[in-house]
């Protein structure tokens, strides 16, 4: 039996690009932080590659919430949908707006900066593994894309 059979379903929260930040939060009752990585790949082609795999490794998979590269979102998008779940494109305005303090959202370094913060009390607040290395603005992004994909399930 495969394992993601005894598993909440999820919601893969993905920051674009061919160095990507990744964050999954399982959808029980109390949404919470799965996993959280950050992967550079040396071309579009090892990309279209890797997206299967990054998408078993959310399974079950329920949403997906993409922010950046319009190209890169369709072909996360497409592979996605297949597997029935519901895709959401979000703007960094969106998810900064919703998740950072005004101060912090007037330049896009202090946005960041304090896209970090947020994302470290994420970790701490769903018992993940710390990082054992400085977490990359990619990650740190890809966990607050992923907070606010999970308000968009609710309306």
């Amino acid at each position: 039996m495969p394992e993601h059979l005894d598993r909440l379903p999820s919601l893969l929260a993905i920051d674009l690009g061919l160095r990507a930040g990744f964050a999954c939060f399982d959808l029980g009752s109390r949404p919470r932080l799965r996993w959280y990585r950050s992967q550079r790949f040396a071309s579009l082609g090892r990309l279209k590659v890797a997206i299967p795999h990054l998408l078993d490794a959310a399974a079950p998979l329920a949403t997906v919430v993409v922010e950046g590269d319009r190209h890169l979102g369709d072909l996360w998008a497409k592979l996605a949908e297949k597997r029935g779940a519901i895709v959401h494109r979000v703007r960094p305005e969106d998810w900064r707006q919703a998740l950072l303090l005004p101060r912090d959202q007037r330049h896009g370094e202090d946005a960041k900066a304090a896209s970090f913060g947020v994302a470290l009390d994420a970790i701490a607040d769903s018992g993940a593994p710390r990082p054992k290395t400085p977490l990359s603005d990619d990650v740190a992004e890809a966990i607050c894309i992923g907070l606010y994909g999970l308000t968009l399930r609710s309306r």
